[in-house]
C-alpha cells in the first residue's frame, strides 16, 4: 500500500496544526513530536497520553495488515479524539456497536478503532483527508464526498454536517465542538478535521 508521499506530507502538516492547537486548548503538559515516514514525511505533536498508546496501535495494525506508516497518522487521529484520555481513546465506540460508551477499555478502543481506520482508509480509496473526516462521521460521509466530486472539501464536510445535525439535533446528544461552527449549523461531528 503506497501513497503519494505529498499526500502523506500535507495530511501530516495538516495534523500538526490540528494538534497544535488542541495542545493549547487543552493546556498539554509536555509533548512529543513524532515523524511520519512511508506515506509521506511530516511532523505532529501528541501527548505522552497518546504516546503510550504506539506499541498498540502497531500490534493491531499488524494483526489487522494496515502498513505501519500509518501508525503516526493515528497517533495524531487519537491525539485530536482524545488526547489518549478515558477508556476509548480511539472514539471508536459508534463504529463498533452503534452507540457512544459501549467500549470501556483502550486496548478495544485501538483494536476496532485501527479496524475502523483501515475500513474508511480502504472505501476512500486511500484519499487520506477523506478517510480521516469519514473516520469521525462516519462511512457515509465516502458515499457523500462520491456523489459531490468525488474527494474531500471542507464546504463538501461543513455541508453533511448541517444535513446529519438537522437529523439528530432533536436527541439533544449533538453539540458544536468547534465555536465557529455554530453559526453554520455544523454540529454533528467535527467538520473542520483534515
Amino acid at each position: 500500500m503506497i501513497l503519494l508521499g505529498l499526500s502523506g506530507l500535507l495530511m501530516m502538516g495538516t495534523f500538526v496544526a490540528i494538534t497544535g492547537g488542541l495542545e493549547s486548548e487543552n493546556q498539554q503538559g509536555e509533548v512529543t513530536e513524532i515523524e511520519g515516514g512511508g506515506i509521506g514525511v511530516g511532523t505532529a505533536n501528541v501527548s505522552p497520553e497518546v504516546m503510550r498508546y504506539q506499541p498498540l496501535l502497531e500490534k493491531y495494525a499488524q494483526k489487522h495488515g494496515l502498513d505501519a506508516s500509518y501508525v503516526p497518522i493515528m497517533m495524531a487521529l487519537m491525539m485530536q479524539e482524545s488526547g489518549g484520555r478515558g477508556s476509548d481513546p480511539m472514539q471508536s465506540s459508534e463504529s463498533f456497536c452503534g452507540s457512544v460508551g459501549c467500549i470501556s477499555s483502550p486496548e478495544l478502543s485501538v483494536d476496532k478503532g485501527v479496524l475502523h481506520f483501515k475500513s474508511v482508509l480502504e472505501k476512500a480509496h486511500y484519499d487520506l483527508k477523506l478517510c480521516l473526516q469519514s473516520y469521525n462521521f462516519g462511512g457515509g460521509f465516502i458515499n457523500f464526498a462520491m456523489k459531490h466530486g468525488g474527494k474531500y472539501t471542507p464546504e463538501l464536510a461543513i455541508e453533511f454536517s448541517q444535513i446529519q445535525y438537522q437529523k439528530v439535533k432533536h436527541t439533544g446528544n449533538y453539540h458544536c465542538v468547534r465555536p465557529e461552527m455554530v453559526p453554520y449549523s455544523a454540529c454533528y461531528g467535527d467538520a473542520v478535521r483534515p
